[in-house]
């Protein structure tokens, strides 16, 4: 369910895209839900309060795009944006993701079979309030932590039975290699991509230009390389000189990389949030982006 609410100005987050088949925008700069739940991606948050008030600043401040998963938690932050935002904005877009289940020891199991991913789609769709999903992920679980090889085609023929029985609006990938794409597009419209990408690892070059050119988007995530930051004295040595933070200079890199690149930051703090917004204003001269291109060639990369 979805209602209206007072429009603010989105000008500054970052220009706007539109995802393929779909006619609203949404804002390059959303918002990551996942840091809301507890360490490790498990349990609660340490403060409930805080993380329903750092929702309502970024929906206050434009976001129109957040980024989920019932599995984060599990159900945490599903039931936190529900609870902090629902009835939604008419322009919200809410992206979720499935093909894990978390143990009792919060490790992540794959789940991709036709009963766990049906079930995933109605586990989301309960806790957060919603009779259709916006778009849905499937993240494939090859290998946990980066893209492998594998056929995505049993998985992504559940997600896409799903979605003409009106339950997805709009099917993405994760975790997933150039490969598997050209099988999930030959399954059904894919509208969006989301790998690890950053200013240091930039294995996904090629592939972000071919989405571009075919109108997909290409959402990074780990913007500063993940749990262990990364350490660059170039990207440093440049937040310096711009009196902002590293993290600012790394997310502007990512919006002036390519047109289709859209950012999920996350935070469960407000201050953090602020930041992480303002880095739609932050324009990078041709000089600066020459320095930060170099990142790549030079720095240690943290797996993630």
């Amino acid at each position: 369910m979805k209602a209206n609410h007072k429009k603010t100005n989105k000008s500054k987050l970052g220009g706007q895209f539109t995802f393929p088949g779909t006619s609203s925008p949404v804002q390059r700069i959303g918002y990551g839900a996942m840091q809301l739940a507890g360490p490790g991606v498990f349990g609660p948050p340490k403060d409930h309060a805080a993380a329903l008030a750092v929702l309502r600043a970024a929906i206050a401040a434009g976001v129109n795009h957040i980024d989920t998963s019932d599995f984060y938690g599990p159900h945490v932050t599903n039931q936190l944006i529900h609870e902090a935002l629902h009835p939604y904005p008419d322009d919200l877009v809410v992206v979720t993701k499935v093909s894990a289940r978390r143990g009792q020891d919060g490790s992540w199991i794959p789940a991709l079979s036709r009963e766990e991913l049906t079930q995933a789609v109605h586990d989301n769709l309960r806790h957060l309030g919603l009779d259709v999903l916006d778009v849905v992920n499937l993240r494939a679980m090859f290998d946990i932590h980066r893209p492998a090889e594998g056929s995505i085609e049993a998985p992504l023929t559940v997600l896409a039975e799903l979605q003409q029985q009106g339950l997805i609006r709009h099917l993405g990938l994760s975790n997933v290699t150039p490969r598997q794409i050209e099988e999930g597009r030959r399954i059904a419209p894919i509208v969006c991509v989301q790998n690890f990408y950053n200013i240091a690892n930039r294995n996904d070059d090629g592939l972000i230009d071919s989405l571009a050119a075919q109108g997909i988007a290409y959402v990074p995530f780990f913007p500063l390389g993940g749990f262990t930051p990364l350490q660059s004295s170039i990207l440093s040595d440049v937040a310096n000189r711009l009196q902002v933070t590293p993290m600012q200079v790394a997310q502007a890199w990512l919006l002036h990389r390519s047109p289709n690149i859209l950012l999920i930051p996350g935070t469960a703090s407000p201050a953090h949030l602020r930041e992480n917004l303002a880095a739609g204003e932050l324009m990078l001269s041709p000089e600066i982006l020459t320095e930060l291109d170099g990142i790549a060639a030079t720095a240690v990369t943290p797996k993630h």
